[in-house]
């Protein structure tokens, strides 16, 4: 049987969307939102209508009718934290999804949005994939120094999962026995570490946690920011966290193309900037070595600002020693969706139903 699958994946700078008859991609276009645009939207939310008329605008270019779409597929995040896998888009999932009940607000979440939106105008089934909210911690990774607040698993997991599956499967190292630290560098940063077939540890880049980058603000000092916190809003912060830090708080732009041109002029500021970046990201994969006990088989760079050369140049200067590194200078996101609603569709695999429950409940007997 053919099945059409409109694969929809919006970013903190970009919406992406491709076309798939079964495991073949027809067409697949994106369209780069620079800050100072989505920044008009007072929230994440906002961004719906908008995004939705890019797609729409996107399926007209190619003469395709949403009609004759067979199943829409969104990326995921913002709701509870969920099990990896496929998963049915529901009310339930939109709602918790809209009202963020995990905490994160990441563009990512639109992709659910956005697919149940066309999912309802058009009365077909709706899907998503190893959302941002997936949670395969250890415990080490959850607890923090404030009684009753945990680190919670905020991340680019789709890509990290899809990523280090292909590098392990590269390198003849089931991924289940592999130990991988993966970086996934674009509009936001994350960095995470691989074991036992999970990503046991990683870096939450949408709230205020690891390298800077494009549109956020990355790790900073808890007392400094409470200063600023106090000269600005909280609200300011949140903003800054995951869609007005790092290159746009510092250059009013998160085009990384429109930077990385004035690194290539030799202007001192972006070139500091710039590098400061790529310095924060081999900080954080220093940090998940750790995590690995130095038992690293490989660091795998992807992202699409991988499409600059001199970052994984500078980043194997300084992390060449732990591991080899690898790279895949594009997501491979859109494919995997597709591929692994698919075999649901052929009843291969069964998705799971969202339960509107974390999939960590606490330290049983602990008083943490």
């Amino acid at each position: 049987m053919e099945y059409k699958l409109l694969v929809i994946n919006p970013g903190s700078t970009s919406t992406k969307i491709s076309l798939f008859v079964n495991e073949k991609e027809v067409f697949c276009k994106s369209r780069f939102h620079d800050a100072p645009v989505l920044l008009q939207f007072s929230h994440v939310n906002g961004q719906v209508p908008f995004r939705y008329q890019v797609i729409l605008d996107m399926l007209k270019e190619e003469n395709m009718d949403p009609s004759e779409i067979d199943v829409f597929v969104g990326r995921g995040g913002s709701a509870c934290t969920q099990p990896s896998g496929v998963t049915i888009i529901d009310q339930k999932l939109y709602d918790d999804t809209e009202a963020a009940v995990g905490g994160s607000e990441h563009a990512a979440k639109l992709g659910v949005m956005l697919a149940w939106k066309f999912s309802q105008n058009y009365h077909k089934p709706a899907y998503t994939l190893n959302p941002t909210n997936v949670d395969e911690y250890c415990d080490y990774a959850r607890l923090t120094g404030i009684r009753g607040l945990y680190r919670v698993s905020h991340s680019h997991f789709l890509n990290h999962k899809a990523v280090a599956q292909a590098d392990a499967e590269a390198m003849g190292i089931p991924y289940e026995q592999a130990n991988l630290i993966t970086a996934h560098i674009d509009g936001g940063v994350t960095v995470g570490a691989h074991s036992g077939g999970r990503m046991i540890d990683g870096t939450m880049g949408a709230d205020g946690e690891g390298p800077f980058a494009p549109t956020r603000i990355g790790s900073v000092p808890v007392l400094q920011l409470l200063d600023y916190i106090e000269a600005h809003s909280i609200d300011d912060v949140r903003r800054m966290c995951s869609r007005s830090g790092g290159f746009v708080s510092l250059f009013g732009t998160s085009n990384s193309d429109t930077i990385h041109a004035l690194v290539e002029q030799g202007d001192k500021k972006a070139v500091l900037v710039w590098n400061t970046m790529i310095y924060q990201v081999c900080k954080s994969i220093g940090a998940m070595s750790a995590v690995l006990s130095g038992k690293v088989d490989a660091i795998v760079l992807t992202g699409g600002l991988m499409r600059f050369n001199d970052i994984a140049e500078k980043i194997t200067e300084r992390c060449g020693w732990i591991a080899p590194v690898h790279v895949y200078a594009h997501e491979l996101e859109q494919d995997t969706l597709a591929l692994s609603v698919l075999k649901v569709l052929r009843g291969e695999a069964k998705a799971m139903t969202y339960s509107g429950k974390n999939v960590w409940q606490g330290f049983e007997g602990l008083d943490l």
